[in-house]
């Protein structure tokens, strides 16, 4: 039986230059649209900052 489930021959098949050329696009495109996506999520609370301490002239 030719169809078994080996794992080198899925990623003979993958890395053959039809299929490696489209999985290199769709793999390049999950990464932008995930960095986009996670560039576009908003904080869940509010992140208070205390301003920087003034600074102080030395004592003599």
């Amino acid at each position: 039986m030719n169809n078994e489930s080996n794992p080198q021959s899925w990623w003979k098949w993958a890395t053959t230059p039809p299929q490696s050329y489209a999985i290199y696009l769709a793999a390049l495109m999950l990464v932008f649209v995930l960095s986009f996506y996670a560039g576009t999520m908003k904080p869940q609370g509010p992140a208070v900052l205390a301003p920087p301490p003034a600074p102080t002239a030395p004592h003599k």
